[in-house]
C-alpha cells in the first residue's frame, strides 16, 4: 500500500520527532559518559584495572538516570489533562502527542529494562576484573583483598535485585497478563517504589588521589611520561563518588508524588451510586453522583472499591457526563477478570438471575466507591474536527457513548458537521446497551432537519441464530443493521470522496486487528486531498 506523505506526517511525524530526540539524548549521554570514564584523568588507574566494563557500566547508568527521571512524567495524568485542556496548548498536533504519553512511558520502561541488564552485567564483569587485575602497586585501589578473590559487594546484590524487580514489572505489564489478571499488573507495577530506592542508593566508582583539593591542583600534579601516558604523582586510591541519581529523579519524583497526593485528596470523598443496571452480554452500567464533578465528553475516570481492594484502581470511560439538567455520570463495565467479578458481586449479589435483553435495575444498598478523575483522552478531540469517524468494537463503544450523549443534550459546539459512527459487535444483544440513546439522537436530528449529520452503521459479525431488532422503537437501528464485517477500504473511499481537502478525525476503540487496519488506511495515499488523522483510545 502506497503511503501518503501528508497523512504520514500528520499521523506519525510528531511521535517520530519525539522518538528521534529521545534516542539522540540517550545516545549522546551514553557516549559522553563512556568517553569521560575511558579518557578522564581521574579514572586513569581504575580504567586500567577494569577496562571497558567501567565505561559501559557508567554509561548505561547515565542512560538509566535519564529514563528513570522522565518515565514518571507521562503518568502525571492530572497534569497532562490540565495542560491539554488549557488554551495555551491550542495546537491539535500537540494535544495528540500528549495522548500518546503511554507509548512514551512504555518506551522509557523498555530502555530502563535493557540498560539495567547492561549495567548489572558490566558490574559483574568489573567484580571479576577487580580480582584478576589486582594492583600490587596501588593496594588502596583494590576492592578485592587479594588476587583471585571475587568479593560480593552491596551494589552487586542490589543490582541483581533491581533487575529482578524490573523483570517482574516488565513481564506483568504484558497484554495477556493485564487482560487476564489486572491485579498482578497493578501490584507488581507498584514495586517501582523499591526500584527507585535501590537506584538512588547506588554509588558510582571513582579513582582519586589522596589529599586532592581542587581540579586546578590536580592538573598541576600531572606529568607526561615517556610512553605518553598520564599518571598521578601521589598515591592513588579508590573512593566512591557521592550518589548522583537523586539529582536526576528528585524533580520528576516530587512532581509525581505531588500529583498522587492531589489525586488522593480529590478522590477522598466517596461517590453516591444512584442506580445499577444489568445489560446483556455481561455488562453492568453504573450511574453515580459526586459533588463538584465536571467532565468533558470522551474523558475517563479511575474507580477504587475498598470492598474489593483498597489499593487497586481501574480506569473506565465515561458514558454519560453531568449536564445542566442532569448531575449524574455513568460508566459501562464488562464483567471480565477477578476485580470486576468481585465488584459485581457487591453490586448485584443475586448472581442466579439470568440477564434480560432489556435492562434490569437493582435497588439495594451499594458498596463504598471512590472516583479519581476525570482524565483526558483522545476521544475529547471528536468535536475539534469538521468530520469525524468513530469506530467501536464491542464494549469499546463507551468513549463515544458520552459523545453521543453530548450531542443529544446539545451542550457542545457545532464545529463538527458530520459524524460517521461504526459499531461492530459479535452479538445482536450488545447493541441494546445504547439502543435508546442512538434512537433518541436519530429522532432529534430528524426533528432539527439534520438527518445526514449522523451516519450510523451497525455490524453483527456473528451470524449464528441472528435475529433482528424487531421492536418498533428500535426501527431506526434495524434499517442500519448489517451482517458481517465492515469493508474498511470502501468506507474510507466514500468518506474521502465526500470530504475532499478536509482533515477527517478517525477515532478507534476496539480490538487491535481493527485499529491496525484503520491506522494503515489513514496513512494510505488512496484519498487525494483528504487527510485522515488517526487517534487510538488508550488509558494512561
Amino acid at each position: 500500500m502506497v503511503v501518503s506523505v501528508r497523512s504520514w506526517v500528520a499521523n506519525e511525524g510528531g511521535k517520530h520527532l519525539v522518538l528521534v530526540l529521545w534516542l539522540g539524548a540517550n545516545t549522546w549521554l551514553f557516549l559522553r559518559t563512556f568517553l569521560l570514564y575511558s579518557t578522564g584523568q581521574q579514572y586513569y588507574y581504575l580504567y586500567k584495572m577494569l577496562g571497558l566494563g567501567l565505561c559501559i557500566s557508567r554509561a548505561s547508568a547515565a542512560v538509566l538516570n535519564l529514563n528513570c527521571s522522565v518515565v514518571l512524567l507521562p503518568m502525571c495524568r492530572s497534569l497532562l489533562t490540565y495542560v491539554r485542556g488549557t488554551h495555551t496548548v491550542s495546537s491539535r498536533k500537540t494535544r495528540r502527542l500528549l495522548d500518546k504519553s503511554k507509548t512514551f512511558h512504555v518506551a522509557c520502561g523498555v530502555a530502563i529494562c535493557i540498560f539495567s541488564v547492561v549495567h548489572v552485567s558490566a558490574h559483574l564483569v568489573n567484580v571479576v576484573n577487580f580480582s584478576v587485575s589486582y594492583s600490587d602497586d596501588f593496594p588502596a585501589l583494590n576492592v578485592a583483598r587479594y588476587r583471585g578473590e571475587v568479593r560480593h559487594t552491596l551494589p552487586g546484590v542490589t543490582g541483581v535485585l533491581l533487575v529482578l524487580i524490573l523483570f517482574l514489572m516488565f513481564t506483568a505489564s504484558s497484554y495477556c497478563i493485564r487482560v487476564s489478571n489486572y491485579e498482578i499488573f497493578w501490584y507488581t507495577h507498584n514495586l517501582f517504589i523499591v526500584f527507585y530506592i535501590i537506584l538512588m542508593a547506588a554509588h558510582p566508582p571513582g579513582c582519586l588521589r589522596a589529599n586532592q583539593s581542587s581540579p586546578e591542583q590536580q592538573g598541576e600534579e600531572l606529568e607526561q611520561s615517556e610512553d605518553e601516558e598520564r599518571r598521578c604523582r601521589e598515591e592513588a586510591h579508590f573512593q566512591p563518588h557521592c550518589p548522583q541519581t537523586w539529582l536526576w529523579v528528585s524533580g520528576p519524583l516530587c512532581l509525581y508524588c505531588a500529583e498522587r497526593f492531589y489525586r488522593y485528596i480529590r478522590s477522598s470523598d466517596p461517590v453516591t451510586i444512584v442506580t445499577v443496571i444489568r445489560h446483556p452480554c455481561n455488562v453492568i452500567e453504573l450511574r453515580m453522583l459526586k459533588r463538584d464533578f465536571k467532565a468533558r465528553p470522551g474523558q475517563y475516570i479511575v474507580l477504587n472499591c475498598p470492598g474489593v481492594s483498597s489499593f487497586e484502581n481501574h480506569p473506565f470511560t465515561l458514558t454519560t457526563c453531568p449536564t445542566e439538567n442532569k448531575e449524574t455520570f455513568g460508566i459501562h463495565l464488562r464483567v471480565v477478570g477477578d476485580w470486576t467479578e468481585r465488584f459485581t458481586e457487591l453490586l448485584l449479589p443475586e448472581q442466579g438471575i439470568a440477564s434480560e435483553i432489556l435492562p434490569m435495575v437493582q435497588q439495594r444498598r451499594y458498596p463504598k466507591l471512590y472516583v479519581d478523575g476525570p482524565f483526558g483522552s483522545p476521544s475529547e478531540e471528536v468535536f475539534n474536527y469538521e468530520v469525524s469517524l468513530c469506530v467501536a468494537g464491542g464494549i469499546g463503544v463507551t468513549p463515544f457513548a458520552c459523545v453521543l450523549h453530548a450531542l443529544l443534550n446539545g451542550w457542545v459546539g457545532f464545529r463538527l458537521r458530520r459524524l460517521y459512527f461504526v459499531w461492530v459487535c459479535r452479538e445482536l444483544k450488545s447493541f441494546y446497551w445504547f439502543a435508546e440513546l442512538l434512537c433518541a439522537l436519530h429522532h432529534k436530528l430528524w426533528q432539527e432537519n439534520r438527518p445526514d449529520y449522523l451516519n450510523l452503521r451497525l455490524y453483527v459479525s456473528q451470524t449464528d441464530k441472528l435475529q433482528s431488532m424487531s421492536e418498533e422503537k428500535y426501527r431506526p437501528l434495524s434499517s442500519r443493521l448489517l451482517v458481517g464485517r465492515p469493508r474498511w477500504k470502501l468506507l474510507f473511499d466514500e468518506i474521502g470522496k465526500t470530504n475532499k481537502h478536509n482533515r477527517v478525525g478517525v477515532f478507534c476503540c476496539g480490538p487491535k486487528s481493527i485499529s491496525r487496519t484503520l491506522h494503515r488506511l489513514c496513512n494510505s495515499a488512496r484519498y487525494s486531498g483528504t487527510t485522515f488523522e488517526f487517534n487510538k483510545e488508550s488509558f494512561s
